[in-house]
């Protein structure tokens, strides 16, 4: 089959790869009829995620229809048309017993090796490395799902393939990203970052009640788009960010403060962020935390800072003396992507949402390679690449 494979930094390439067999009861075998580059696959793409090794299989956003499942899979058939969520989970251990389906504790095989990084693993994900499983991932013509009884959802009759393939990652963590600012009539929410992502957190602070949304990006369609959506945009490379925050909320902060961005702000949004560039550049630093640090002092006292940017290592100068003697929550994660499922589609169904509103370039899966540039550089317009092999 054709995949979309990582050889190295700035290296992906359409190539042929072994097609993927049943090896587990619990699997199954779909044929991709649409996948998506997100903006996780970016940090792939520029060498920041540690444990990619070459030839690994990318993507982790797919939806298609199921050729082969496993014996002991009683949820799935042949013929179904599934979404499958990024995250690999069990639904019988400690942590997918309670919802916490991207903390599963039997998805990733290499498990030892991400405790040693972090303290502890979480699940395995499609795509993203053998600190996370070493899974092949989606953007392929076919993809093998394990525990395929517990993780993807079957797609109603009269749904498009462009309405539900973001229900795999960034509409789930968009919403998240809204949903854990317990957002009250009258909130005011900051969002860093109108990539995909970011784009599906406005949408989702306003469906959540959000009386205001201000939007904190510098590429002209991401701000143009985030406007469309009803907020308030603000351009960081020509404005105070916290200045312009203080001057909306009569110098009180914003309610809550969304980092959409993660491990490689822009090193034009201030002295800190060069600063970060240059220590990830000479290996004094593993990521560069400018949007989580500017977040932190434009929050409110006792308000949320959401973080569903990704961050691999360890951060530096992070101000927590502000956190702490402000009051202020922290709530993160790796999404639980089958805990929103349900509820998100229905909202799809309902016409609350229609997720399609964010794809900007449709192409071939050959054509994958060349878009992952054209996304990296923000060039022509792109927000969001559907691919379908």
């Amino acid at each position: 089959m054709k995949a979309l494979v990582w050889h190295g930094k700035s290296d992906i390439r359409c190539e042929s790869v072994p097609d993927p067999k049943i090896e587990d009861a619990r699997d199954a075998i779909i044929r991709v009829t649409a996948c998506a580059i997100c903006g996780s696959d970016l940090h792939l793409f520029n060498g920041v995620i540690p444990g990619m090794q070459s030839g690994d299989v990318v993507g982790h956003e797919t939806m298609g229809e199921v050729v082969e499942v496993g014996a002991g899979n009683k949820k799935l058939k042949v013929g179904d048309r599934v979404v499958v969520p990024f995250t690999i989970s069990c639904g019988e251990c400690f942590f997918c017993v309670r919802g916490f389906y991207s903390g599963c504790e039997r998805s990733n095989p290499n498990r030892d090796a991400a405790t040693k990084m972090w303290g502890h693993s979480p699940a395995g994900l499609f795509g993203y490395s053998h600190l996370l499983g070493g899974f092949p991932g989606g953007q392929a013509e076919y993809l093998r799902v394990p525990y395929a009884d517990v993780g993807p959802i079957k797609v109603p009759n009269g749904l498009t393939d462009e309405q539900v393939l973001f229900l795999s990652d960034i509409f789930p963590t968009g919403f998240m990203a809204a949903d854990f600012c317990d957002i009250q009539d009258g909130d005011t929410i900051a969002i860093w970052g109108c990539g995909p992502v970011g784009q599906f957190a406005i949408r989702s602070a306003f469906l959540l009640g959000a009386a205001r949304v201000i939007a904190i990006d510098t590429v002209p369609e991401r701000l143009a788009m985030a406007r469309e959506a009803g907020a308030v945009t603000l351009d960081f490379r020509s404005e105070d960010i916290y200045e312009r925050i203080q001057d909306l909320t009569e110098g009180r902060g914003a309610d809550a403060c969304i980092d959409a961005v993660g491990t490689e702000a822009d090193a034009f949004s201030g002295a800190d962020a060069v600063v970060d560039r240059i220590k990830v550049a000479t290996f004094m630093g593993t990521d560069r935390p400018h949007v989580l640090r500017q977040a932190i002092h434009c929050c409110r006292n006792f308000g949320t800072v959401s973080i569903v940017g990704v961050y691999g290592g360890f951060l530096d100068k992070i101000p927590m003396g502000s956190a702490i003697n402000r009051g202020l929550k922290f709530r993160m994660a790796q999404t639980p992507v089958q805990r929103y499922l349900p509820q998100l589609l229905s909202r799809i169904e309902n016409g609350e949402i229609d997720p399609s509103f964010v794809i900007t370039h449709r192409a071939k899966l050959e054509e994958g390679p060349e878009l992952y540039k054209t996304f990296r550089d923000k060039q022509d317009g792109c927000i969001k690449v559907v691919l379908k092999p």
